[in-house]
This record gives C-alpha cells, structure tokens and sequence, in this order.
C-alpha cells in the first residue's frame, strides 16, 4: 500500500504494518514519519530497536542475524535499515526481501532512504515492501506550496499568522523546511499562541536563507532569473567574494559549452552528461537550459565570464557583481528576452 505523508498519522491511528519504507529527500518530513512510525509501534508494544545504516560494505548478514535472533522472552523488536543511497545491491535486495517473510507480531522492519530512482523503485525488494506493508513516498514542497505548508505548520502550533507573516517566513527561509520549522518553534516560544503579524516575524526570525553559489547555478540553469539575481543579492550581502561566484558560473558555461561540442560530434545529450559528469538530478536542469540557447550563446556567456573573473580580480574594469547579474540574466533567458 501507498500513502501520502499527510495521511500517515490517520493510518497509523487505526492500523500498524508489519513493514514500512520511507523514502524522500526532505529530509525534516522524512525524520517526522519515521517518529509517528515509531512511536505507534512503541504504543502497541514493540520496546526494542535495532539499527542498521547500510553504508559500502555493510555485512547484509547482521540483518538476517536480527530477525533470527528472537526468543519466547523477547520484546516485541523494531527493526530500522537505512540506506543512504537508496541502492542496497543485490546482496542487500535479497536481505530485504528474506526479513519481510519473518516479519508478524514480534518483528516489524522500517526502511528509510532518499528519492528513489526509477529503477530502485521497480526493484523487487522495493516493491516487496510496499507490497508487504506501507509506502511513503515524501515528495519536495515547491515554492507555490511552501508558504500553505507554512500557514498549517504555524496553525498547528497553536499560532495564527496574517498572509504577510506567512510571506516573510517563506521568503527568508529560501526553500529550507528545517529552517522554515526552526523559526516557528522560535515564534511559538517567544510569542506564545495567538496571533502574528509581519512585524513579530521582522523581529524574531533570523534570515535562513541558504544562499551558496551552487543554488545560484541552478537557478539560472533553470531559467529562474528572478530567484537567481535574489540569491545573487543574498551572497553579495554575506560578503561572498565576487571571484567565488563567477568561478561558479564559468564553472557552469564550461559544462554546457562541453556537452553542445560531444552533441555536436552526434553524440546523445543524455549520454554526453554521464560522460561530462552531470549529476542525475541536474540533468534536467542542464537539459533545459541547453534547449533554450543557440551554441553561441553559450560561448559568448563564457567569454563574458572570463570579463568577469578578470574585473573580479582587479584585472579589468568594471563592477563584477553587476558582470555577474548580466551573465545570470542571459543564463536563464534566452535571445530576445534577455537582451
């Protein structure tokens, strides 16, 4: 069986599977259903855990040895596997599927991992576990989502926020739950239940914002440019020096110049990326922003980075900051738009 996060609490107050898998790359959602798992397993009686993290060279074998290892006298036992790379192997698929044939009463597994991919996710072992008992797939909260996950978060905690309160908050943090819920802990603390306005948040909510330079990358790649000249601001007022940001940049345009030449040799896009080393999870990043530019463009933004890195330096006139804003804005538009 599969669920949604938000409808674990209402399974678990009727039911407990014998088998979960928790699976995404929010990690402060993924940390809370593995507690509600927990904790509704402690309530029925399951007073033992066991915990396996299944790095390179993990011994498979422990987990055989966990669920053998029950007696007449025994707590009923948790047993938690994580891996954190959503790939057990063979090895581990096989181990998975064994322990779910053990599993009743006295013996329950919870497996945890990031997003898996889409072949993990038709594995057997992964689908022998949902299967056999509960699937949650966490997905990410995007940007229009954020600030209603917010507002319940807030509601939740006994706090009545105005819009512009809830605004603030999803604009300071930048996409980051974790921090998102840290400042409303801290609201809730410091102001008690009850209302809140854009004011308290000013005054009690530190800027979360997790600009680096990579994000500021990725924001361009994907066409963004009003969230990328955001977090370029952001990494301006950190006090990031401008030569680390166009560093970032050249870094980029070097790939994307790399990967038109190989498609230019007819060679796939998509194996040009394994080739060139673009993660997976960039792929369709770099794919969409390759689609939107002409080869030129992209080696005259990389000439324009190499203005910027010399102005950045002192080498050239020029303010690197505003080269940088430039090189964002034709980054993530195209042709006409960012002319």
């Amino acid at each position: 069986m599969k669920l949604q996060a938000n409808q674990l609490s209402s399974h678990l107050n009727n039911n407990l599977a014998f088998c979960y898998l928790v699976t995404g790359d929010e990690q402060l959602i993924v940390d809370e259903a593995l507690d509600q798992i927990r904790n509704a397993a402690r309530a029925k009686g399951f007073g033992e855990r066991e915990l396996f993290v299944a790095t390179a060279g993990f011994d498979w074998a422990q987990l055989s040895a966990a669920g053998a290892n029950l007696s007449l006298f025994a707590e009923q036992k948790i047993v938690e596997v994580r891996l954190p790379t959503g790939k057990p192997g063979r090895a581990g698929g096989q181990a998975l599927v064994a322990m779910v044939d053990r599993l009743g009463p006295e013996l329950m597994l919870i497996v945890s991992s990031p997003k898996l991919d889409r072949s993990a996710s038709a594995s057997k072992w992964a689908k022998t576990l949902e299967s056999s008992g509960v699937s949650v797939p966490v997905w990410p909260i995007g940007v229009r989502e954020l600030p209603g996950w917010i507002a319940d978060r807030m509601r939740s905690a006994g706090l009545k926020p105005e819009r512009s309160a809830v605004t603030m908050i999803a604009d300071r943090v930048e996409g980051n739950l974790l921090a998102a819920n840290q400042e409303i802990e801290k609201l809730r603390l410091l102001l008690g239940p009850g209302d809140v306005s854009a004011e308290d948040v000013g005054n009690a909510v530190a800027n979360s914002s997790r600009y680096d330079v990579y994000k500021l990358a990725d924001a361009a790649l994907a066409g963004d440019a009003r969230r990328g000249l955001k977090i370029l601001d952001g990494l301006r007022a950190e006090g990031i020096e401008p030569v680390i940001v166009v560093w970032s940049l050249t870094r980029e345009l070097r790939t994307l110049v790399r990967l038109v030449e190989l498609v230019a040799q007819n060679m796939d896009l998509g194996l040009a990326m394994q080739k060139t080393g673009v993660w997976r999870n960039r792929q369709s990043l770099v794919r969409s922003c390759i689609g939107r530019h002409q080869p030129n463009d992209l080696y005259r933004l990389l000439k324009a980075c190499g203005r910027a890195d010399a102005a950045s330096k002192g080498q050239a006139t020029g303010d690197p900051w505003q080269l940088a804003a430039d090189i964002v804005l034709r980054v993530s538009l195209a042709g006409r738009k960012a002319a």
